[in-house]
């Protein structure tokens, strides 16, 4: 089993490096042929030994591979063709556009921007060939594992769905619940399943069944519950020969606070000056279209609970809350205008908080913020909900890049606790490029269900969601 999986590691990696070759190889021929003669003749001659040109294509090729990775673009087998072609999609606007003002900083003015733009078509299509060609190959070279999942006394329909849309990848063969016994659950393990997926039980028996499946080298998906999540990003200490983990009081340090306020400054007004022409138009079609306020006011709460007024592009109708009822988005929802269905579709509604980052009242990358209202209803059944608000709430967050619009609170909270335990300036630097990856994926926006509303009121009010009876 072991050499299995290095098997597929290797095979996966050597087709995600074959294909960023290929992108290379593109930009290494555009350069040799037509950006370099262009320059050595405005430098008068000057010629580029061997070990110049393989700089040149060799910084190429590391910026292709940080930004390929930091997207997951060298996910082969791992993510859906289109997932991975997006990634490289990104990763090749960004370090083209990168590449060509380098060139064009060679020359002292702007190079011709028309083999780029062919190489960039050229790349593009071998990019989704390629994604699709490794998958094809890679799924039928190795099969979806079989896989055993044993669940509590929560309905597992939601997880089964999940596991579904990636056929290609898991294939869920027996579903058993824990009530049938451990005895009977480890001989079910016993055979031969490609993995085993601890879904909702209780700490004890989880705790048993991983030892279990450990101990015969079989692979666990196990749905992490609160505490699971903050041991994560505990530091590993050792007092003398004994191992502790030690989970801190505090969310960030006052370096990491320092350091984000300043990239927060910085990234907004640069921002503020490149969409501020973006910004016109909205706001100047917003008031064309009913006449009504361009801006939308609202009471969210950020950092240890502090309240303050979030500024949107108004998308909505004028009358949309005027009951005074605080409510979330559903999905087709009518009170939505029309160009609001674009702005929230492309994220142009949520540019006016680039202010609020300014003022201090959010940062880039945090925990979205909630409305008063909307907390209280879920610290009623969920009192963790309020660990989110350990750090400074943000434009955009680890729960919007990994998760929709319409996940679940509780696994937002996950998601969330997530980013917050695990904090460090890379990380965000790196949300805010997978940033712009959600703006193409329409999920991301969709309006929540009626069933998930329905959920919530359906848990037993002042109930933790991580009690030892595996009710999560």
């Amino acid at each position: 089993m072991k050499r299995l999986e290095s098997l597929k590691k290797i095979i996966a990696l050597w087709l995600s490096y074959v294909g960023l070759l290929m992108q290379a190889a593109i930009y290494a021929y555009i350069w040799l042929e037509y950006y370099y003669p262009i320059i050595n003749n405005f430098n008068r001659g000057l010629k580029y030994e061997r070990n110049g040109h393989i700089l040149i294509i060799g910084l190429y090729l590391v910026l292709l591979f940080f930004f390929t990775k930091t997207y997951d673009g060298l996910k082969i087998g791992y993510l859906k063709s289109l997932d991975i072609f997006f990634a490289q999609l990104f990763s090749l606007l960004i370090v083209n556009v990168f590449t060509y003002f380098q060139l064009s900083l060679m020359h002292n003015w702007l190079v011709p921007a028309n083999y780029f733009a062919a190489a960039t078509i050229v790349q593009l299509l071998i990019a989704i060939i390629w994604s699709n060609i490794c998958n094809v190959v890679y799924r039928r070279v190795f099969p979806p594992r079989e896989m055993l999942l044993i669940h509590g006394e929560r309905d597992i329909e939601d997880i089964l769905q999940k596991f579904a849309s990636r056929k290609d990848k898991y294939n869920i063969t027996k579903c058993m619940d824990i009530r049938e016994g451990l005895m009977k659950l480890e001989m079910e393990i016993d055979r031969g399943y490609g993995a085993v997926v601890l879904w909702d039980i209780h700490t004890e028996e989880r705790n048993h069944l991983m030892k279990y499946c450990y101990s015969r080298s079989i692979r666990v998906y196990m749905m992490p519950k609160i505490p699971d999540v903050l041991i994560k990003g505990s530091d590993q200490l050792h007092l003398f020969d004994t191992p502790i983990f030690l989970t801190r009081e505090y969310a960030l340090t006052v370096e990491q606070r320092m350091t984000k306020r300043l990239i927060d400054i910085v990234c907004a007004l640069i921002l503020l000056v490149v969409v501020s022409p973006l910004m016109l138009v909205t706001a100047v079609l917003i008031k064309c279209y009913d006449g009504g306020p361009v801006l939308y006011k609202q009471v969210r709460c950020t950092i240890g609970g502090k309240r303050f007024r979030i500024m949107k592009f108004r998308s909505m109708r004028v009358d949309a809350e005027k009951d005074g009822v605080a409510r979330l988005a559903s999905k087709d929802d009518n009170r939505i205008t029309p160009i609001g269905k674009f702005i929230r579709a492309v994220r142009i509604d949520e540019l006016p908080q680039l202010f609020n980052i300014l003022k201090g009242d959010m940062t880039f990358i945090g925990p979205r913020p909630e409305r008063p209202e909307i907390i209280e209803q879920y610290v009623e059944d969920m009192p963790e909900f309020v660990f989110r608000m350990k750090v400074k709430a943000g434009l955009a967050g680890y729960a919007q890049v990994y998760g929709k619009y319409n996940t679940t609170p509780y696994d937002k909270l996950k998601l969330d606790l997530t980013y917050i335990e695990n904090y460090s300036v890379w990380l965000d630097l790196r949300l805010m490029l997978l940033t712009l990856k959600i703006l193409f994926k329409p999920e991301s926006t969709e309006g929540i269900e009626t069933t998930q509303v329905t959920a919530m009121k359906t848990l037993k009010a002042g109930e933790s969601l991580d009690n030892e009876d595996g009710k999560e």
